[in-house]
């Protein structure tokens, strides 16, 4: 899939975005390595905290279904019902579980504002120093 197709499937995603408190709706796309891509959006809670980033929801369904290989995220938000003009990061959490299962060095990330604008990091890039499985000394 093209980087141009990812991000294409997360705007597609961000339709889905359940969020009447912020008013921010967020889609992802994440690609495995054997090709096949899981969209996510975030998803509130009256509550707060018990909400989800669309980041999260795409890695969760992806690992429910098996996956643990993953090359890439696509990843775009703003004001619902708007045009997307701004990037939108991950946040720290959302960083911090690409972390678990994806190699910092290789693992891209893209944010965009459509399918032909957009900026790739790793993970490296967007969580320098981060925790991982090997830190716990298993």
């Amino acid at each position: 899939m093209s980087d141009l197709e990812l991000v294409r499937a997360a705007i597609a995603a961000r339709v889905n975005s359940y969020s009447p408190y912020s008013n921010f709706a967020v889609g992802a796309a994440l690609l495995c390595a054997d090709g096949s891509v899981y969209g996510g959006c975030n998803i509130e809670n009256a509550a707060y905290s018990p909400g989800n980033c669309a980041e999260r929801t795409a890695f969760f369904r992806a690992i429910f279904d098996g996956h643990r290989d993953f090359t890439a995220i696509a990843v775009v938000g703003g004001p619902a019902g708007e045009p997307i003009s701004e990037l939108c990061a991950p946040c720290g959490v959302c960083r911090q579980v690409m972390r678990e299962f994806c190699d910092p060095a290789t693992f891209r990330i893209l944010m965009g504002t459509s399918p032909d604008a957009f900026v790739e990091a790793t993970l490296e890039d967007l969580l320098p120093y981060g925790f991982g499985p090997e830190n716990l000394g298993h």
